[in-house]
């Protein structure tokens, strides 16, 4: 087995059916030995039923049911637990898949052992680049020039827009390929020795977050993070998460977001900061997300 596909189902019915029916039909214009493993997070849409049906008609789909949300890295582990490629490749289930040759992103992969994983472009549907695919660590200086409006500000003007716009590595070029240090998990292919190696999504985190935690550990074993944007793959970020129109669904959504920013910032940078800058930053946390609500 070549390519698993690992997908997180959670109550996003026909997004999910949309998501499945283009992946099938692009893996049949570039044909490679693939399986797609779905997880349904205990979904109440009808998800699952919809999932079993597409299950029985394309024997490369395999459907798992977790009999409670357990999260988005745990049901991608427990996908990951089933699934039997060299390659895995992290797909959102609001990720709609037009036309991308998988075997063009293996072949760059088998050909330069220094890269452990890559993403594509990935655009929102205003057909800009979504700015969660094209990121660099969250160190506190690239979070307050992002925050403050100074990334915003300078990210067209040379020289100022690497020294502010690290958030969004800002300074590259988009068009072009180059390595980058957090790609989104939304479209994420990890080489599968590497992600045995690290033990898969960080339990940490409960949603948002895991795909940076990561990018932090195949950074630290020495591998690059390429950024390949030669394919593009549609992200219908507005089905899920933060966009979400029930409230207590963005009010869940929220708190996971920004407590996953606590969680990394806990594991890799608190101990390098004294007590009153770390107490500084958790309250800009707290009080970004109290603006946001």
């Amino acid at each position: 087995m070549e390519l698993s596909i690992i997908i997180v189902s959670f109550n996003t019915k026909d997004v999910t059916s949309r998501c499945l029916n283009s992946l099938v039909r692009d893996l049949k214009k570039y044909p490679l030995k693939y399986e797609i493993v779905v997880v349904d997070n205990a979904s109440v849409d009808g998800s699952l039923e919809m999932l079993k049906e597409m299950e029985k008609n394309f024997s490369e789909i395999k459907v798992i049911k977790s009999n409670k949300n357990v999260g988005y890295g745990k049901a991608n582990n427990l996908g990951v637990s089933e699934s039997h490629g060299k390659y895995i490749l992290y797909l959102n289930s609001d990720a709609i898949v037009k036309d991308i040759d998988f075997r063009d992103l293996i072949m760059v992969m088998k050909r330069d052992q220094t890269i452990g994983a890559m993403t594509v472009r990935v655009v929102l549907s205003t057909g800009d680049i979504d700015p969660a695919s094209h990121r660099g660590f969250p160190t506190i200086w690239r979070s307050f020039a992002y925050f403050s409006g100074l990334e915003k500000a300078t990210k067209t003007i040379p020289f100022f827009n690497r020294m502010f716009g690290g958030y969004h590595l800002t300074h590259l070029d988009i068009r072009e390929i180059h390595d980058i240090e957090v790609p989104t998990g939304a479209f994420l292919l990890v080489k599968r020795d590497i992600v045995d190696t690290i033990g898969g999504f960080d339990r940490d985190y409960f949603a948002y977050g895991e795909d940076v935690e990561m990018a932090f550990q195949i950074n630290k074993l020495g591998y690059r993070i390429v950024y390949y944007p030669l394919w593009e793959v549609l992200h219908l970020k507005s089905v899920s998460g933060l966009k979400k129109k029930d409230d207590s669904i963005k009010k869940k959504t929220s708190f996971h977001f920004y407590d996953s920013m606590k969680i990394f910032y806990k594991k890799h940078y608190a101990e390098k900061h004294n007590f009153l800058i770390n107490e500084l930053v958790y309250t800009a946390i707290n009080l970004k997300q109290k603006i946001s609500a």
